[in-house]
């Protein structure tokens, strides 16, 4: 600014100069042309005074004018060297920050630009230039494939990056050709410019990469420890039949060596130990058939003076399951028994005398027997416990997965990609299905759910239960038909609810065309619900046994053989009796008998509301929980929602995400927190530190009907672990409405 103000002040100078050099001339021209006319001595001395004074003045301005021009070009030359200084400052600071930097005009030229920003585009160092246009960057960098992206497709890329350039409100993340990963952050200046910083993060993503394979790592040690703990030898192999996974128990039954799987493991490899090495005889039950899915086969063999029983499946996807259990104790029990028996029916023909002595001995056996049944009973307890604890652990790492892979199938994907995400969903939803069902028998069993018996319209049930199915025969192409009178039933109606479940979804499951209705009928204070399908029928030798676990007479179908088991368990627990009506090429029909109960008055009920209806965008969401990679998957998956998501591990961090007077619009808080603290205590705390009653959804793995009751007693929903991405997007719906 001084320097203009110089320029200013010394053309005004010299304009003033030229004008007293204009009014001498004119003055002596005077003088000159008046002495020719007068021709007077006198006159030419006084004219000649008159203009020695006035080229005095003139003179003296001219002096002082010469003079501030000398000063002004002082002031201007000074002016521009502190221009010059500061802008060599301001291009060493620029040059001495790790980040790259980058300034571009109003008109997107390139102003200004440090080596850093060079060092992220070498190939193109040497062809950029201050004046250069954005695009014209952008477009030389997609020639020499510098992004990863302009290597496939370098105009949609330009394209992409001119789009986003444009905008200029904030950071994006671009991955180079060279293995290196760039943050972008671009901001617009006052004057219309646009100003970026660009940050190698190459060591970040190197870090979350070695922080999620150490997570993976964690979770296949723990499989691993389960498969360990069991007591059968199990040995999985893949589609091109090499060794996938087993347990020490396998070698300990075979008495493998300790570096078989070095020494090149494979299907091969152990038929020919089995076969060759230990004689044994396995009549096919080892043979190859990861590649011809089919019925699994079992067989019970002899390898020298032991007994195995072999069971062996092929899986859908290819690979070979093979689990061997030794059983040649039990055999030797069974026929120390039999041999006891033996003798003591020749005992009792031989020598009817000593008949008190002989019934004496068979009752020790008896109680021998009993015993050994009591053993038996307990360790299949155990097994049952086990179950339960390992289905629990699990849980956790199966909600991250599913949040994960749910914020993925929100996303823009390419078709590839697309479809490993669905068949990583699909998955997921199997081993859940697996575990739900698992740990829900390990409860049965363990005599953890108790039933509660009331009065409750067995109509209203079977509504909800065609919501929920109608769906699924409409994908099937089946009809879903299904008629009820208001007709009182007096049971447990969760029960009774899972047990209908189970049937419908059978029948839904393996029917492939036709219909499947549901009848109700009345007789002599039963009510007899049945289920029937126009599928393919049962044998009747195998009816007996599809309410065993792992009973699957259709492998075409995607069920894991828990259901009817489930069925069996909850019906003895009530006393229901179930019946099975079949035949191949007819279909089933699956019946339970409820007793009649007492009409009762309906509780008034309703769903509550937190405010008006909103859409999930904009959603302020508070998430707890003391897993971060749950914190992760939520934060991705409600972000993918259009949710604003805070995170924290308990009531502390939570407090300080949020300034004074400011709350969440809903938490959603995880029951088991750190340190002791339990979700409902730190909810409590939460909604009086922000003296708002804040709404909330408990989240937890912990499936106890006590737990349930509590919260239903404070109005608060219960998700249970693992989160199915749909139902909690349904519930907030629900919620905000």
């Amino acid at each position: 600014m001084k320097a203009i103000e110089g320029d200013s002040e010394l053309d005004n100078l010299r304009e003033e100069n030229r004008k007293l050099r204009k009014i001498n001339a004119a003055l002596i021209d005077r003088v000159e042309r008046s002495s020719d006319m007068a021709g007077n001595a006198f006159s030419m001395f006084e004219t000649a005074i008159t203009l020695e004074a006035m080229v005095r003045d003139r003179t003296m301005e001219l002096e002082d004018a010469l003079g501030r021009l000398a000063t002004a070009n002082a002031e201007l030359a000074q002016a521009h060297a502190m221009a010059d200084a500061a802008q060599g400052r301001l291009r060493d600071a620029i040059d001495s920050i790790n980040e790259g930097f980058v300034l571009f005009d109003a008109e997107d030229r390139l102003v200004l630009y440090n080596d850093a920003y060079l060092g992220f585009w070498p190939e193109i160092a040497d062809h950029v230039r201050e004046g250069l246009a954005f695009e014209d960057v952008a477009r030389l960098a997609a020639a020499y494939h510098q992004p990863l992206g302009s290597v496939v497709a370098p105009d949609r890329w330009v394209s992409d990056r001119l789009a986003r350039h444009s905008i200029a409100d904030g950071g994006h993340v671009q991955a180079l050709a060279d293995g290196r990963w760039v943050q972008i952050n671009e901001l617009r200046t006052n004057e219309g410019g646009i100003v970026g910083i660009y940050t190698d993060i190459t060591e970040v993503k190197a870090e979350d990469a070695r922080n999620r394979a150490l997570e993976l790592a964690e979770r296949n040690l723990v499989l691993q420890s389960t498969l360990d703990n069991l007591s059968e030898g199990v040995c999985l192999f893949d589609a091109q039949a090499r060794i996938a996974a087993w347990n020490e128990a396998l070698q300990h039954l075979l008495g493998l060596p300790d570096d078989w799987v070095q020494e090149g493991a494979s299907h091969a490899a152990l038929l020919n130990w089995c076969r060759g090495h230990m004689g044994m005889a396995d009549r096919g039950c080892l043979d190859w058939r990861g590649d011809q899915p089919g019925e699994p086969a079992h067989a019970l063999v002899s390898a020298g003076d032991r007994h195995f029983e072999l069971r062996s499946t092929a899986l859908d996807r290819g690979g070979q399951v093979i689990g061997f259990t030794d059983v040649t104790d039990m055999l030797r029990a069974q026929a120390g028994l039999q041999e006891t028996a033996e003798t003591l029916e020749r005992r009792v023909a031989d020598r009817t005398a000593e008949l008190r002595a002989e019934v004496a001995e068979r009752r020790e056996i008896e109680g021998q027997l009993r015993d050994a049944k009591t053993a038996a009973e307990k360790a299949n307890l155990s097994k049952t416990s086990f179950l339960a604890a390992a289905s629990h652990d699990l849980l956790q790492p199966l909600n991250a997965a599913r949040l994960f892979v749910a914020a993925l199938g929100d996303r823009r994907l390419a078709l590839p990609t697309r479809a490993l995400v669905n068949q990583t969903s699909t998955a997921l939803d199997s081993v859940e299905d697996l575990l739900e069902a698992l740990l829900e028998i390990s409860r049965l069993d363990a005599g953890a759910i108790q039933p509660e018996i009331s009065d409750f319209r067995l109509d209203t049930l079977l509504g909800t239960l065609r919501v929920e199915f109608a769906p699924v025969a409409r994908a099937a192409g089946l009809t879903l038909d299904m008629t009820s009178e208001p007709l009182w039933v007096r049971s447990d109606i969760r029960l009774v609810r899972r047990i209908l479940q189970n049937f419908l979804s059978n029948a839904l499951r393996y029917t492939q065309q036709g219909s499947v209705r549901v009848i109700c009928l009345v007789d002599a204070g039963t009510i007899h619900v049945s289920v029937t399908d126009t599928g393919s029928g049962i044998a009747a030798d195998k009816q007996p046994l599809v309410f065993d676990e792992f009973r699957r007479f259709d492998t075409r179908t995607s069920g894991k053989g828990l259901g009817l088991a489930i069925v069996k368990r909850a019906s003895d627990m009530l006393g229901h009796r179930v019946t099975l009506e079949s035949a191949p090429g007819r279909g089933s029909t699956f019946a339970i008998a409820l007793p009649v109960g007492e009409p009762v008055a309906d509780p008034d009920s309703g769903p509550t509301s937190i405010g008006r209806d909103r859409s999930m965008r904009g959603l302020n969401v508070l998430v707890i929980d003391n897993e971060r990679a749950i914190q992760t998957g939520m934060r991705t998956l409600l972000g993918g929602w259009g949710c604003t998501v805070q995170t924290a591990g308990g009531f502390a961090e939570a407090t300080g995400l949020f300034a004074p007077g400011e709350a969440p619009d809903i938490i959603l808080i995880d029951y088991h927190l750190n340190d002791g603290e339990t979700g409902d205590t730190a909810l409590d705390r939460l909604r009086a530190h922000f003296v708002l009653p804040v709404p909330a959804v408990m989240i937890s793995a912990d499936r106890g009907k006590e737990l349930k009751a509590r919260l239903d007693a404070d109005g608060i929903p219960l998700l249970n672990k693992p989160v199915k991405p749909a139902q909690l997007r349904a519930l907030l719906r629900t919620m905000l409405k």
